[in-house]
């Protein structure tokens, strides 16, 4: 059988490092308080800046998932899925898919015309981590690259640890490489200075071997240009991230967030005490503004309903990608969670369409479409 991300210890092929973030707030959505194309007030008067993801974006990169040693029996299932994404989100705004130099013909006749495929080693296909973080400083957008280590080398990384340089060198984008190893899945922020993380996911020996907490936050404020960093707990070693953020807590607009919950009646486990952590500490804390949290909880689906399968399933919503115009989610086969999923993004994203994608194999494999996707902030290209 085939191990996935929430089996934690595969040592095949790899993922790697991004982070949301945008130059300008894009058309229609909650949140959006800026003309398309215009920079955020941080970056006018000189300062760093990490947009949130739903302002403006340039392009969505996406990576073509290469290994059968990965993904075995389930590879064409799982190149499905990818192509499915990135053709909805292609109805919407430019999508680039790395592939690899001979995988580049078939990637392009799945993924259709509206999508651009480029010649790129890949391992896989977690474009959220294995992808730069952009930031704005000066006017100019710049690529962090967060050191991708296989999330603490539990994965063989070697053609996902070099995406960054190479993506960045391939768009002239200037590169900047941290003081630490993170992946973008591990940030969510409000685009106003507040950046949400778990600690498991960070403040780990197989990241950050001997920084302390403290450190590591000063560390994320000087190279995001973040104000405030809200920590929680999250899980370690339950999955092959240490539980990142953005399949547990999402910002919909500064002070909204919303909670990734059990399906009511379901057992505790790790996960759901993860969640209930994560709500104990927000509904106490403040972003970098003062502003006290709005949480609204978003269940999960019935797994006796799902039309996907595996223990290790990712049922989550939360994991849901925000592009130009739209919002994209799973369609996991419980029709009354879906829809009621689909009606509380609709609410939170009231100018966006709301696409639901079927992403079978991609979260029996431990993820979604958020951790198959990266934003590249800025004027859209054409």
């Amino acid at each position: 059988m085939r191990p996935s991300r929430r089996s934690a210890l595969r040592a095949l092929a790899g993922i790697g490092a991004v982070v949301l973030g945008s130059a300008a707030c894009g058309p229609g959505g909650s949140g959006e308080t800026k003309a398309a194309g215009t920079a955020g007030a941080d970056t006018e008067t000189g300062g760093r800046r990490l947009g949130a993801e739903w302002e403006s974006h340039a392009r969505t990169f996406m990576s073509w998932p290469a290994l059968e040693s990965v993904w075995e029996e389930d590879l064409p299932y799982v190149r499905e899925d990818i192509a499915r994404i990135a053709r909805a989100i292609g109805a919407y705004e430019y999508v680039v898919m790395m592939a690899r130099p001979d995988q580049v013909k078939a990637a392009q006749r799945a993924c259709g015309r509206d999508v651009e495929v480029i010649p790129l080693a890949v391992d896989d296909l977690w474009a959220r981590d294995t992808v730069p973080v952009f930031v704005e400083e000066d006017g100019e957008v710049v690529g962090v690259d967060f050191n991708f280590n296989g999330w603490g080398n539990k994965q063989e990384h070697t053609n996902d640890g070099r995406v960054g340089r190479t993506l960045l060198s391939k768009y002239d984008i200037p590169r900047e490489k941290a003081p630490l190893v993170s992946e973008g899945g591990s940030f969510e922020t409000d685009g106003e200075g507040t950046l949400l993380i778990t600690e498991s996911s960070i403040v780990n020996d197989n990241r950050n071997r001997g920084k302390s907490r403290d450190r590591i936050e000063a560390e994320l404020k000087e190279t995001l240009g973040v104000e405030k960093v809200i920590w929680l707990a999250g899980v370690r070693g339950e999955d092959i991230t240490d539980a990142h953020v953005d399949s547990l807590v999402r910002f919909t607009a500064p002070g909204v967030v919303l909670l990734d919950r059990a399906f009511p009646g379901m057992p505790a486990d790790s996960w759901s005490r993860s969640a209930d952590q994560a709500k104990s500490v927000l509904s106490k804390a403040t972003d970098a503004k003062g502003r006290r949290f709005e949480i609204i909880d978003l269940p999960q689906p019935d797994l006796d309903r799902i039309t996907g399968e595996g223990d290790d399933f990712v049922s989550t919503y939360a994991n849901f990608y925000v592009a130009n115009d739209s919002v994209f989610m799973p369609r996991f086969g419980d029709r009354k969670a879906d829809k009621r999923a689909k009606s509380i993004l609709q609410e939170h994203f009231p100018k966006r369409d709301i696409v639901q994608v079927q992403i079978d194999t991609i979260a029996s494999g431990g993820g979604g479409i958020h951790c198959a996707t990266h934003d590249q902030p800025g004027e859209p290209v054409d």
